[in-house]
């Protein structure tokens, strides 16, 4: 079965009248302009090249959001019907149903973590810091996102099936500056160790509580602040007064 059954036919990139220009569509992807060109082709899966390469890939996805697509057979439709998405996401060969699923067959993971360094390397040199009295402080989490554009011909739903996205953003910066993809059942705190550097703080929730990686932590010179759960017991070490009242803790003796 296929996902775009309803769209049988290629796309043309017949062009007519004078380019049609976005402020929007332009203002996100002129950060991309000298980075597209230094990532990683996609590579093909026959003998023949591909047209359809990772730079209209990801401004079709730019697209897909800000038009708010609901599908993936939806964007196809757009891109077949609307002549601005003919002019900026089609190539000059035109777009048919096998170059399109061929170039998203995996879905440019490869290249799209390409672009996340390359953007976060570029934009961490325009942020200033904040909160320095406190360190380079790493917030990390992670999170279910969907895996696909549309999965309706897939037994699905919202708590299954899913990819889990893991985040190390700089609170400094307000800035990721590491992510990770899993399977949805992936494990969190082994990202922990991954993401922090020596003498950097990350922030937790206590979904990360667990006491034996926390020895492991400080033995590796990398500080952490967590949120505990509400059976935790602990030692008050330290009461600081300044504006609010801030509590250092550490393990009780039962090891909780």
């Amino acid at each position: 079965m296929s996902l775009f059954s309803t769209l049988p036919f290629a796309i043309s990139n017949k062009r007519v009248g004078i380019p049609i220009h976005s402020p929007t569509f332009q203002s996100f992807i002129a950060p991309l302009d000298d980075i597209l060109p230094k990532i990683t082709p996609l590579t093909s899966r026959s003998n023949r090249p591909i047209t359809f390469t990772f730079d209209y890939q990801l401004k079709s996805l730019i697209y897909y959001h800000l038009e708010e697509c609901t599908s993936a057979q939806g964007l196809l439709q757009m891109m077949a019907d609307d002549e601005f998405a003919r002019q900026n996401l089609i190539p000059e060969e035109g777009l048919g149903e096998s170059t399109f699923y061929e170039a998203n067959a995996n879905r440019g993971a490869i290249q799209m973590l390409e672009i996340f360094d390359q953007l976060g390397r570029r934009i961490s040199l325009c942020l200033g810091d904040s909160f320095l009295q406190l360190g380079d402080l790493v917030a990390i989490d992670g999170s279910l996102i969907d895996a696909t554009l549309s999965m309706t011909w897939a037994d699905y739903s919202t708590s299954a099936n899913k990819v889990k996205v893991h985040i190390g953003l700089s609170l400094n910066r307000n800035l990721p500056r590491r992510i990770a993809l899993t399977t949805g059942n992936g494990a969190e705190r082994p990202f922990v160790s991954e993401f922090l550097a020596i003498g950097q703080t990350g922030v937790v929730d206590r979904g990360y509580q667990d006491h034996q990686r926390f020895d492991e932590w400080i033995d590796s010179d990398k500080h952490f602040v967590a949120r505990l759960k509400k059976n935790t017991r602990w030692e008050l070490i330290q009461s600081l007064h300044k504006g609010q009242r801030h509590l250092f803790l550490r393990e009780g003796p039962d090891g909780r």
